[in-house]
């Protein structure tokens, strides 16, 4: 899979963009979102990529952000909610909006979105709820030192949501062992 693309900006036509690389045009299909943050046209550009195959088409989608590229992915997993929903739907809303609808339950701010009705609204919604959590969060790196890190991974790999291993990972000491820290982790998220 492509999953970045890097090389010059050679044309730019809603919602889609040409980028070569090395001699090779990429066509790429972006949300309007990234589209609006791209450079002038002959510029440089870095774009997160998802690549969907189909039967009779290979398209590429470029993402200023990786939490937009995580999105992307998360939509495309909802039954009934293809690419060009998906980019109308990251078009329309920022994934930080889209995280605040979700967490309101607030079906009127998609509906807004074209292409997306009360029912597709609604099921967003409930398919949603607890996974734009984990698309918004921060790496690993990012989220404290490394074990912290590995031990919130490891917990959201056992299949607790973003807030509960992020909760559990703040109430552990300081310098825990990633094990240790495990182990008292799932003791914590035992007892809540």
């Amino acid at each position: 899979m492509i999953g970045r693309i890097h090389g010059k900006l050679v044309e730019k036509h809603p919602p889609q963009i040409l980028v070569e690389v090395q001699g090779i045009g990429y066509e790429l299909d972006v949300p309007m979102s990234t589209f609006y943050q791209l450079p002038a046209t002959g510029s440089e550009v870095a774009l997160f990529t998802h690549l969907v195959v189909r039967e009779d088409a290979h398209q590429l989608y470029g993402f200023a952000t990786e939490p937009e590229r995580r999105a992307f992915r998360q939509l495309l997993k909802i039954s009934g909610i293809g690419a060009r929903t998906a980019l109308s739907v990251l078009s329309g809303l920022s994934v930080s909006d889209l995280r605040e609808a979700v967490t309101a339950q607030d079906g009127g701010r998609l509906t807004k979105i074209p292409g997306i009705g009360k029912k597709t609204a609604e099921r967003l919604l409930l398919e949603l709820r607890d996974k734009l959590d984990a698309v918004s969060a921060a790496p690993a790196a990012a989220r404290g030192d490394g074990q912290a890190g590995d031990i919130t991974d490891a917990l959201l790999a056992l299949g607790y949501n973003e807030r509960e291993a992020a909760w559990a990972t703040k109430q552990l000491p300081a310098g825990v062992a990633v094990a240790e820290g495990i182990r008292q982790a799932l003791k914590l998220l035992s007892k809540s």
